[in-house]
């Protein structure tokens, strides 16, 4: 790709991604941010359901719930005139900054079209700029499971490297065969997703429209230059692969981002979809197979996801889908993912912790130590490209 030919890529951004980034600039300036207080979600809570026009509001059991990263979530149950019998809902609310800025919209937009498809929770509200929250919010009917067996010792709090035990051969089947829906499903003209851009079939958009959206993130909270993140960017779009057929992308689909009841192991709710878009489903495939979301068997072999050994479940995904897996294609992908990983633990994360604009400020900040380790991982993918 020549010089010219890369300045020209450079405008493919989703026109909603390229505000999303621009709106954390002006709210950076807010700071510095404090956690909420039960007392002030409820406020904004009753601020919201008014604007909605419900009447004999009662909010009861609000809670902070784990989990969330850099969000703050909470659980809580309401009824009002229209429905006098109480419904557990979640809410999903943005801080100032966090590791990575992403639309409460988009998510509330997907999710609603993907209800009845995907098993995803029902979507109450959607406040996108905060107008009565305070900050931008997403509520959900709460969806009962685990993300981990709740009998077993040694389990994260993030999920990230469960131990599935006997669960292993009731999830994996699942695992796989939602990923295949999601990467099938075509319906997406009849839903209403006016804030998300399809890539153009047979070109290079999908790849490229990821390249300058996370270009746009290093280049607003870049600490200190980092040359292997340029050098990457440049190797990004110089070698940026067609794509044929864009699909859905969840782009965080991994254990820990999925329920499951137990003692079934019936996978009730696959969650956090505030990084899917449409693009390359080898993107989705490589953030899968990456090491940080496996454990090891007794045996020492590794397993996607816990769940299953790496070749086995690429096999298993072409046969169910129908579609080739392109070696080339996968390992662009595995070195597009630790650069993005690189980008968060590097710049957002550290800048939100410095600017005292998240309320796990410190969580955040140490991510910063995981980024040496993402660069590490793009050298040696990038050697054996």
């Amino acid at each position: 790709m020549t010089a010219s030919q890369i300045t020209n890529t450079r405008s493919l951004i989703e026109p909603r991604i390229h505000y999303i980034n621009k709106r954390k600039l002006s709210n950076r300036n807010k700071g510095p941010y404090s956690p909420k207080t039960d007392q002030e979600v409820d406020s904004a809570l009753k601020r919201l359901f008014k604007h909605q026009g419900f009447e004999g509001v009662v909010i009861e059991q609000l809670s902070r719930m784990t989990g969330g990263a850099s969000k703050e979530q909470f659980a809580f149950n309401l009824k009002h005139n229209d429905n006098p019998n109480f419904t557990r809902y979640v809410l999903r609310m943005d801080p100032l900054e966090g590791i990575v800025e992403t639309c409460r919209l988009r998510e509330g937009e997907l999710l609603k079209a993907l209800y009845g498809v995907l098993p995803v929770p029902p979507v109450f509200a959607i406040d996108e700029e905060g107008e009565h929250l305070g900050l931008p919010g997403l509520i959900t009917e709460f969806v009962e499971g685990v993300t981990k067996p709740t009998q077993m010792e040694g389990q994260s709090v993030s999920g990230i490297g469960s131990n599935f035990g006997h669960y292993i051969d009731l999830l994996a089947p699942q695992f796989l065969n939602y990923l295949v829906s999601m990467h099938t499903w075509q319906d997406w003209d009849s839903h209403h997703l006016p804030n998300f851009t399809i890539p153009a079939p047979n070109s290079k958009e999908a790849a490229l429209y990821q390249v300058n959206a996370w270009t746009q993130v290093w280049e607003h909270d870049i600490v200190e230059p980092i040359p292997l993140i340029t050098i990457t960017e440049n190797w990004l779009r110089e070698n940026a692969p067609l794509c044929q057929t864009p699909c859905l992308v969840h782009c965080d689909y991994r254990i820990g981002n999925f329920m499951f009841e137990e003692p079934s192991g019936n996978i009730t709710a696959i969650l956090d979809w505030e990084l899917a878009h449409f693009g390359d489903f080898h993107e989705d495939l490589a953030w899968i197979l990456q090491k940080l979301f496996g454990t090891w068997n007794d045996q020492g072999d590794f397993l996607v996801c816990g769940l299953m050994p790496r070749e086995e479940f690429i096999d298993a995904y072409q046969q169910a889908s129908g579609r080739t897996v392109e070696p080339n294609t996968l390992r662009y992908y595995e070195i597009m993912n630790a650069w993005k990983c690189a980008i968060m633990d590097l710049s957002s994360a550290i800048i939100a912790g410095q600017n005292s604009n998240n309320h796990q400020d410190l969580l955040i900040t140490w991510l910063g130590s995981a980024g040496a380790v993402f660069l590490d991982q793009i050298e040696k993918l990038m050697r054996e490209y």
